[in-house]
């Protein structure tokens, strides 16, 4: 029967990777409201799985947002690269706990081989602790659950036993156009979403370092690699620099901007980023692996171990790193494996070109959108655009009508004041025929808009 089952789901979702490049982007409102014959009550009896697998498919397919094609640039989400999508198939198979090597060797294996190869292609310290999470939330709130114990064991306070209750307060610094998440983490953390200290940013919302605060005592520092806007870097060699003169910790949110190291031709953005303490980063966004797989990275691994190490005497220690001490869950799904599968299949070269490819995508539509005769309002110097078609009630209006149309589908943001449309580029499976398909429904939209 299970043989029979995974025949058919693999056979349905072969069909719908299939039909991707004929989907609207967006869902129609006919199929979201279809969602509704799920609501049932709880049946009494078991149902059969073939018949639930339909329910799934042939209810919840038509409406999905398909932003496993190439034509998806609302978030920056990336695909699903085809070894990392059958790598995912095979982890579920396997129903792996890899918390501990003796719950689940192989998956702990290549967790340890995918975290040496993700040091290697990001250029980070080779010793560097690891831990692979949910996503970009969660990888900066493990780096930063790092930097907690680091800066306040140097004065002599063990917060993991002891809380933050009558400890020495920690200075934390973040840049004007610092990402929510971030903020989430320090308010889990118990470290306060309102303490920090902000920097002014320039034009592109890179952190101004003349701006940066003096320090002293226990302090972090979050800087970014890749403005979710912008796509800009903040200027890390030199605020690294000011803030380990104080012997304060760095971390980086570098959700999707810090692969560009990753790439020959952009790798400059991200330089001096390595001179940093921690990095959280997305393999579900640009290294384009299913849902949902984040990355923290330590350069001092003992402090992430000890920020989240437990002991019981039914968890026997291991001779090797044990996955379930380096992140804040215990019970954990198999992602390494689909991230190994990744790598392996892009190799240095295939992972260059992804990147790459994704930055000239984003190039090719801002020179479309501008040539038209619409603002770009950022440098594009990686795979975000943001473009203005006026003042905010058209922008918006033309937004909402590339959402209608379907043909693709961007979102809106508000940047410095502008209402813009934002275009993020990071899908394996985006070709210059889906940029120009998309550019001309851009502008076809635009135009209605303004004749209406």
């Amino acid at each position: 029967m299970i043989g029979d089952l995974l025949k058919s789901v693999s056979e349905r979702a072969t069909r719908y990777l299939e039909s991707l490049d004929d989907r609207s982007v967006a869902p129609s409102r006919e199929a979201v409201a279809a969602l509704a014959k799920l609501d049932t009550l709880l049946p009494d009896k078991p149902t059969d799985p073939e018949t639930v697998l339909v329910l799934l498919d042939e209810i919840g397919s038509p409406a999905t947002v398909v932003n496993a094609g190439g034509r998806y640039f609302g978030f920056v989400h990336g695909g699903a690269l085809p070894a990392a999508l059958a790598a995912n198939w095979m982890v579920s198979a396997w129903d792996q706990n890899a918390a501990l090597s003796i719950m689940s060797p192989v998956s702990i294996m290549l967790e340890e081989i995918a975290l040496r190869w993700l040091t290697d292609v990001l250029g980070l310290p080779s010793l560097s602790g690891g831990a692979l999470v949910t996503g970009a939330t969660m990888a900066n709130f493990t780096a930063l659950a790092a930097a907690r114990h680091a800066v306040l064991q140097k004065v002599g306070w063990d917060v993991e036993a002891d809380g933050l209750f009558l400890a020495p307060p920690v200075t934390l610094v973040v840049g004007a156009e610092v990402h929510p998440v971030v903020l989430k983490a320090l308010g889990l953390l118990g470290l306060g979403r309102n303490r920090v200290t902000v920097v002014p940013v320039d034009n592109q919302g890179r952190m101004r370092a003349e701006a940066m605060p003096a320090l002293d005592g226990p302090a972090i520092v979050c800087i970014q690699a890749g403005n979710v806007n912008t796509g800009a870097f903040d200027p890390a060699e030199e605020i690294c620099a000011l803030a380990h003169e104080s012997d304060a910790w760095v971390h980086v949110d570098g959700a999707f901007g810090l692969w560009a190291a990753a790439a020959e031709r952009r790798a400059h953005l991200a330089a001096g980023f390595a001179d940093a303490d921690s990095w959280a980063t997305d393999a579900h966004k640009w290294l384009n692996v299913a849902y949902d797989c984040g990355i923290a990275l330590v350069r001092d691994g003992e402090s992430l171990r000890r920020s989240m190490s437990v002991s019981a005497a039914y968890l026997p220690p291991g001779d090797i790193r044990e996955p379930m001490h380096y992140t804040p869950e215990a019970s954990r799904r198999a992602r390494g494996v689909e991230v190994w599968a990744a790598l392996r299949s892009l190799g240095r070269e295939g992972l260059a070109d992804m990147i790459e490819r994704a930055c000239q995508h984003a190039a090719r539509f801002a020179e479309g959108l501008s040539r038209a005769g619409y603002e770009i309002l950022n440098d594009v110097v990686l795979n975000q655009v943001l473009v203005s078609f006026g003042d905010a009630e058209t922008t918006e209006k033309v937004i909402s009508g590339i959402q209608s149309d379907g043909t693709c589908w961007c979102g809106p943001t508000i940047w410095q004041g502008r209402t813009a449309m934002r275009i993020s580029v990071s899908s394996w499976k985006t070709t210059e025929a889906d940029v120009d398909r998309s550019l001309d429904a851009m502008l076809r939209v635009a135009c209605q808009v303004e004749r209406a």
